[in-house]
């Protein structure tokens, strides 16, 4: 497979052994990992906020199931903002769910494995349509995961987010009678996860980005000037590493298509 490289490097992105530890609470509050002590996962996990996402996996994939968690990233970061065709995308979020599931039997207590393996999935059900995915019985796989990963790791800023995204998405797709007797999600659920998770890490643009799509989505012009100052302030987010500098462009897109469509 052909990887898109990463279209802003700069050296601000490429962190030494110290640096990156010295940033490393800041750079994680998201996923809650701790700094690796394995020399080729530290290099890894360079890579991976450097940009170099194929070599960040590689090396990852390299030391085998403790290196899941920074190979992941990588993978379904590249696969989200930089994999333009459709059908690589689905067979790698397939991928990553398939390699995480073998991650849960190896490592039951390690958040990773539930985290990415509900984030691939989800991604892979909005690229095939919620309404499939739900009829496939992929909401409880990704409901399971997200609240494993919580439990094992309530302040796991991203889980939460992913938790918010699932009731927006379910609501917006069947509609709330559908939504809250079958799926049990609420709107209300939606909103709060995405509160908590600014709470857990009030620097994230991503937590800003999902909040205003979710706002978009289940509350419309109602709550469009919420969603567009969550965007502006995603926007304008100080950005450490590469993941941080995709979320950041992602914000300003979504900012000038509400421009265009308001």
């Amino acid at each position: 497979m052909a990887w898109t490289p990463f279209p802003y490097p700069d050296p601000v992105y490429r962190y030494t052994p110290e640096s990156l530890q010295a940033a490393w609470p800041q750079l994680h509050a998201g996923d809650r990992e701790s700094f690796p002590t394995h020399p080729v996962l530290l290099q890894a996990w360079i890579a991976f906020h450097a940009g170099e996402f194929e070599r960040a996996a590689r090396l990852g994939l390299d030391v085998g199931v403790k290196g899941y968690a920074v190979a992941h990233k990588a993978i379904c970061m590249h696969t989200n903002y930089l994999e333009p065709n459709e059908k690589k995308r689905l067979a790698t979020f397939e991928c990553v769910a398939e390699r995480c599931e073998r991650q849960q039997l190896e490592q039951p207590d390690n958040p990773a494995g539930y985290y990415w393996h509900a984030y691939a999935l989800g991604q892979y059900s909005q690229g095939i349509s919620v309404v499939k995915a739900l009829a496939q019985g992929l909401g409880a796989k990704i409901k399971r995961s997200i609240d494993m990963a919580i439990k094992l790791e309530p302040q796991r800023a991203d889980a939460h987010i992913a938790l918010g995204v699932y009731h927006a998405e379910i609501l917006d797709k069947v509609g709330a009678v559908l939504a809250g007797l079958t799926y049990g999600v609420k709107k209300d659920e939606s909103y709060r996860q995405f509160e908590q998770a600014l709470k857990l890490n009030p620097d994230s643009a991503i937590a800003r980005i999902q909040y205003a799509r979710a706002l978009l989505m289940l509350d419309g012009k109602k709550k469009a000037a919420q969603a567009a100052s969550l965007y502006e302030q995603a926007a304008a987010c100080n950005v450490l590493d590469a993941t941080e500098r995709l979320d950041r462009q992602a914000a300003q897109q979504e900012l000038e298509e509400e421009k265009l469509s308001g």
